[in-house]
């Protein structure tokens, strides 16, 4: 696969394989993908397709067993640990299903967390605090913890913390798995959102009505791509439809 003057993260050929109690079981088989710059992209398929591996190695979260995995151009799927998180920490924003805020830490803390590994600032860290939490509409809850929030406004501040390190992707699996349908309708505005203001996301879910938000979706069926297609939901929405 030749990459575009605009490819962002680019698979060839990926494959993992899983090693439990002598029994191979092959999550993913020969993946080529390309994600451009600005692209709003879902991965979509049935449980145990192959999801949540491949947002794993596309987050640095995991390694493939085979293939390339190019970041910026850059070969990142055989980098050690240290480095490996040194690029997760700048360049990839994580929103997961069940938000993964920390119940001790307020609201503004929980979003400034990952910045106090990259060296800025405390202004720095609280100016982009600030924006992120302006952006998903959280600021009047600043100081509030988890506890005190609806899971909406948890996943909303999950977002702003994704966000808040400026990140080259987000990352999203399953963003509307723990929430009812009227808050999941408004992260995936969100999300939206973020998309016309330039992000560049890609989100796994099983809910064709969200991957349906896409510009693009890329089917997995038994760990291989087995259909990509464009969402015209996607352009329809863009254009108020």
């Amino acid at each position: 696969m030749n990459a575009s003057p605009q490819s962002l993260i680019r698979l060839d050929g990926v494959s993992k394989v899983f090693m439990t109690d002598e029994v191979e079981t092959r999550a993913l088989s020969q993946v080529d993908l390309e994600i451009r710059t600005g692209e709003y992209v879902a991965i979509a398929g049935p449980s145990g397709c192959g999801k949540s591996t491949l947002l794993a190695i596309l987050g640095l979260l995991d390694s493939p067993s085979q293939g390339t995995y190019l970041l910026r151009g850059q070969t990142v799927q055989s980098l050690d640990l240290v480095e490996r998180s040194r690029i997760r920490n700048r360049e990839i924003g994580f929103i997961f299903q069940s938000f993964n805020l920390i119940g001790d830490l307020t609201v503004a803390e929980n979003v400034e967390l990952p910045l106090t590994y990259r060296g800025l600032s405390e202004p720095e860290r609280k100016k982009r605090v600030t924006q992120a939490l302006d952006r998903v509409e959280m600021s009047h809850r600043l100081g509030h913890y988890p506890a005190q929030l609806s899971g909406g406004q948890q996943q909303r501040v999950a977002v702003a913390r994704a966000l808040a390190g400026s990140p080259g992707i987000l990352l999203a699996d399953e963003p509307t798995g723990n929430l009812d349908s009227a808050n999941g309708q408004a992260v995936m505005d969100l999300l939206g959102e973020l998309h016309r203001g330039g992000a560049t996301i890609c989100m796994v879910t099983h809910d064709p009505r969200f991957a349906g938000y896409a510009e693009r979706t890329i089917h997995l069926l038994d760990g291989q791509i087995v259909q990509a297609d464009e969402a015209s939901m996607a352009r329809s929405r863009a254009m108020g439809g």
